[in-house]
């Protein structure tokens, strides 16, 4: 597998005080890449419960943790999910040991008592909140989306995540039961080569991206 990559010692990454060593910042971020291509090793579940132990930890609001993960592995459940992804990853889909459909659950609130117990009393007015509900569900499930991509990274693991899907069909198709609502999909594995035939791209600055006051 030949690609084009570029050197990270070329790139503008300044001494900064982490309490993380570079070999740690490399993996989490400065070295790690979306991936598109991967080798056979498989995934296992004892890796995913690893990855969840992780993340799980990341802060969301009220501790409401609305993440869910279906895991698709098998040939059958992947040629199911293809056929409602976007022609340009629907092989990509196929392809991987495993693709994760990230879901948010709108009754987080059903674990309130156990989540949040000085807040209990919260579920009560969450029942009769469903666009609330909704809003926090979504807006939480993505902030710990990025915890996911992170924490498979430091499980040794490579993340491909993909929107450009059918989220009503996916929906229908695996979550109707369970009432989850998916938000996009990360192909999991062990990278091919380098795993992507694009160069690493540069990044804004700390100065274009931020204000003052």
């Amino acid at each position: 597998m030949t690609t084009d990559t570029t050197i990270l010692d070329g790139l503008d990454f300044d001494a900064a005080p982490y309490a993380v060593s570079d070999e740690v910042a490399d993996l989490l971020f400065r070295e790690a890449r979306t991936i598109g291509a991967f080798t056979d090793q498989p995934v296992t579940d004892e890796e995913l419960a690893a990855v969840y132990d992780l993340l799980k930890w990341g802060p969301t609001a009220m501790n409401i943790t609305p993440l869910r993960l279906l895991v698709v592995r098998t040939p059958e459940a992947r040629e199911r999910l293809a056929k409602h992804v976007n022609d340009g990853n629907r092989d990509r889909v196929l392809a991987a040991p495993v693709t994760l459909i990230v879901a948010a659950d709108p009754r987080f609130h059903d674990h309130l008592p156990v989540l949040a117990p000085h807040r209990a009393e919260m579920a009560g007015w969450f029942e009769g909140q469903a666009e609330t509900r909704e809003d926090m569900a979504r807006m939480n499930t993505l902030i710990q989306l990025g915890y996911l991509i992170v924490a498979l990274r430091a499980a040794g693991l490579d993340a491909g995540p993909m929107a450009g899907l059918d989220l009503a069909a996916v929906d229908a198709e695996f979550l109707a039961e369970k009432g989850w609502r998916s938000q996009l999909i990360v192909n999991v594995g062990h990278r091919d080569g380098v795993g992507t035939h694009h160069a690493r791209a540069r990044r804004l600055d700390y100065g274009q991206v931020s204000l003052t006051v």
